[in-house]
């Protein structure tokens, strides 16, 4: 084994085994086999890089430009990167080390949203188990019940299976170039998706806590600090933003769900809000024509919070979000410490919180302001015109692995993708990481500095 395979450091193997996974994806989905012609090697790059990530964003049409082996690659792309490519990586370091301490198992698991120092091994175990039976659950429903339109069996099935996939792993891909449009009022469909995309976004850690408690409801009180953040902030964020959807819309001249009965339109606003937790499936159209500038910007916002750590989807996280809003109560309380429900945080992942969310909103201004150099701007075709939401919206739908489209990636000319592309890979990655793998891990400083306030 070389010297250099040995030196790695936990975010650094992340980084080199997701660039070579991409490479490989790329090159299978270049082929003959896996797609047609009008499918180059820079698309199948793109779209291979969008499936690691689990993002969704597409330069192509999947269901008609990709083959069924094309299609299948891409089913197992979405799931190594969304059963967690930080896992997995670490599972196959195991391998290349040979030996590992319990000092860096300690550190291991601390980059793996601390999954513990039993082992990689058997938690990735158990975290493959549970996603497939899940995904299985979804395909059974959504061939039985959902896509009962589709006539031949093996189309059905392979419909069922690969959106089961796509949407358990947040990734947003469909077989369809309208996505979920035309199931637009199918409640099978659409709660299907949803559910696993609730379920593929709070993480295995929050699933695996509510099945040791699933016996009794009151024994959800037991439930981790963890879990509890979790599920509070994941129904908070559903449920403003479905209202906040349906206000914004309702106010719109020409809304997308305005000539919708009542019960369509909660419906339709609860499965967008969902699915911009990073999953990126649609119901109905998105564009500047069909949805507010209002609505666009809360579904911006729900994407920059995203899912939740250990999920499969991207974002800040949720409970970077509650530890934001938990810090501003406190400050506005004057109190010297953040609590959350009576449980003291402490101050090093205030911090964190902080950092992650300061340094994700600075890889947003700088992408946005990229796409804005040169010929971008005027699009491939050199006559479109973005404006600037639509240029922050699909900035911030690359980054937080979302996938949702105003119709801007595929009119993009290659500067524009390379953009989208890099910021994807950086958004899937996390901040944190990223810079762990290109810096390293500075010793703590052992030496302290005169205290002294500045005025805020």
């Amino acid at each position: 084994m070389s010297a250099w395979q040995r030196q790695l450091t936990v975010p650094q193997f992340t980084v080199v085994s997701g660039l070579l996974v991409i490479a490989l994806g790329t090159l299978l989905l270049a082929t003959p086999l896996c797609s047609g012609p009008s499918v180059d090697l820079w698309e199948a790059l793109f779209t291979a890089t969008s499936a690691i990530t689990v993002t969704g964003l597409s330069i192509i049409d999947v269901g008609t430009e990709l083959t069924f082996f094309g299609q299948l690659v891409l089913a197992v792309l979405i799931i190594t990167g969304g059963l967690g490519l930080m896992a997995i990586s670490t599972f196959l370091q195991g391998f290349v080390q040979g030996r590992t301490g319990l000092r860096q198992r300690i550190d291991q698991g601390r980059t793996l949203d601390q999954f513990g120092v039993g082992g990689v091994g058997s938690t990735f175990r158990a975290i493959v188990i549970s996603g497939g039976v899940l995904m299985l659950i979804g395909t059974v429903l959504l061939y039985a019940f959902g896509f009962t339109d589709i006539s031949n069996p093996a189309e059905r099935l392979w419909a069922a299976m690969f959106h089961s996939i796509s949407a358990f792993n947040n990734a947003g891909f469909s077989l369809w170039a309208g996505s979920l449009e035309a199931y637009q009022s199918n409640a099978v469909v659409c709660a299907v998706v949803a559910a696993l995309v609730i379920a593929g976004g709070i993480g295995w850690r929050v699933l695996s806590d509510l099945w040791i408690h699933r016996r009794n409801p009151l024994e959800w009180r037991r439930l981790s600090l963890q879990s509890r953040v979790v599920l509070r902030s994941s129904v908070l964020l559903i449920v403003a933003g479905t209202l906040g959807l349906l206000f914004t819309e309702r106010l719109a001249p020409a809304g997308v769900v305005g000539g919708l009965p009542l019960l369509q339109k909660i419906g339709v606003s609860l499965f967008q809000v969902i699915s911009a937790r990073t999953a990126g499936f649609v119901s109905v159209p998105l564009s500047l024509d069909t949805i507010s500038h209002a609505g666009l910007f809360l579904l911006i916002l729900l994407m920059f919070i995203g899912a939740s750590p250990g999920g499969t989807g991207g974002g800040i996280k949720t409970t970077t979000f509650a530890v934001l809003l938990c810090t501003t109560r406190s400050t506005l309380e004057d109190r010297t410490e953040v609590v959350i429900n009576r449980r003291r945080i402490p101050g090093k992942q205030v911090l964190r919180a902080v950092g992650i969310t300061l340094a994700s909103a600075g890889v947003v201004v700088l992408m946005t302001m990229l796409l804005g150099l040169g010929d971008t701007e005027a699009g491939v075709l050199g006559d479109e015109d973005f404006t600037f939401l639509e240029k922050l919206f699909t900035c911030v739908s690359a980054f937080a692995s979302v996938g949702f489209d105003l119709g801007v990636t595929a009119r993009l000319d290659r500067w524009g993708q390379l953009v989208l592309l890099v910021g994807m890979f950086i958004g899937r990655l996390g901040i944190l990481l990223l810079l762990s793998a290109l810096f390293g891990r500075r010793p703590p400083s052992r030496v302290r500095y005169p205290q002294e306030e500045l005025i805020l």
